[in-house]
């Protein structure tokens, strides 16, 4: 019987030439398993590309509910940004991809997991899947050519193509986000599950611009640069109105320390310690606070800035309160 490798399989060339190139190398059998986490893409076509490919099962699991409200939430109270400015998507996506990995692995009795992270998302999941399981076997699946940048989910994208410039519209908009204990509830007076409110969110502020910013990186290829484009235009208006909600809620030594406490959150995620005591204990600490973080915040949208009315100060486009 051959053995079985879990693959994360994100519909990428690069993903799809992982499932020849392990099952020659280990002459095993390829599962892979992709996750909707909001990126909006046709999974169904993704999943028969696979099996084309030469994948022996390729498994498509929901779970937009599980990373909003395990992950994408406790982010947000917590305050923690990439570097104390940027929304962290990508990142914040990885434990989850670990997770449902090894226990895909579990149902399949696999004695491999793979994926195609590199650079720093590798060494995030690896810490993630080594903190879950310590003994399991992770391949890397191997890159050819400049490597793909190309992440997607509910809190925004980040592409490393050139992608023409969506002007922004002429007139602003205003929103009113209303939170209850810190949770997201409704836009302008309409109740809205979380998922359904930040998809409305990202298209009303992608119109306006807010949330892109664009940096440059170096590439895994030598010598070669990567022009990054980030959109997360959903993730900085919450995390901008639910700032200046805090900021008028909250006593100035208690908003002090919660501050404070997000710059550990941050580097948490990015050091892919999602799961553990630390994390854990600084949730604890938050949902405490959020007791508190009950109102609303009226957010004015133009022209890739925005205004928190309860903060009373224009924010850049790729930029939240920190």
């Amino acid at each position: 019987m051959k053995e079985r490798i879990v693959l994360a399989y994100t519909g990428s060339l690069q993903d799809l030439m992982a499932i020849r190139a392990l099952a020659e190398a280990d002459d095993a059998e390829v599962v892979t398993l992709t996750l909707d986490l909001g990126q909006g893409r046709d999974l169904e076509e993704i999943r028969d590309r696979a099996l084309a490919t030469g994948a022996a099962r390729a498994h498509v699991l929901d779970a937009r509910e599980e990373f909003a409200h395990d992950f994408v939430l406790p982010t947000l109270h917590a305050g923690a940004l990439h570097e104390v400015r940027q929304p962290m998507g990508a990142a914040l996506a990885l434990p989850l991809i670990a997770r449902k990995l090894l226990e895909m692995a579990t149902i399949e009795r696999a004695s491999e997991i793979a994926h195609g992270c590199t650079g720093a998302d590798r060494n995030r999941m690896d810490a993630c899947v080594r903190t879950l399981e310590p003994d399991v076997r992770v391949t890397a699946a191997a890159r050819t050519g400049v490597a793909e940048r190309n992440h997607a989910n509910l809190l925004g994208r980040v592409h490393s193509a050139t992608r023409p410039r969506t002007e922004a519209a002429d007139r602003p908009a205003h929103v009113e986000i209303a939170f209850e204990r810190g949770m997201p509830a409704a836009i302008n007076g309409v109740p809205m599950p979380l998922i359904e409110l930040i998809e409305s969110l990202a298209i009303i502020a992608g119109r306006h611009g807010v949330g892109r910013t664009e940096e440059k990186e170096k590439s895994d290829v030598p010598g070669t640069e990567l022009r990054l484009i980030y959109e997360a235009s959903a993730a900085v208006v919450l995390h901008a109105a639910h700032t200046a909600l805090e900021t008028s809620v909250m006593p100035r030594d208690l908003l002090r320390l919660k501050r404070e406490k997000a710059t550990e959150y941050a580097r948490i995620v990015s050091d892919g310690l999602w799961f553990t005591p630390a994390r854990r204990t600084l949730d604890a600490f938050n949902a405490k606070v959020q007791e508190r973080v009950t109102g609303s915040v009226r957010v004015t949208l133009f022209k890739e800035t925005l205004l928190a009315s309860d903060a009373g100060e224009l924010v850049p486009a790729g930029v939240t309160h920190t």
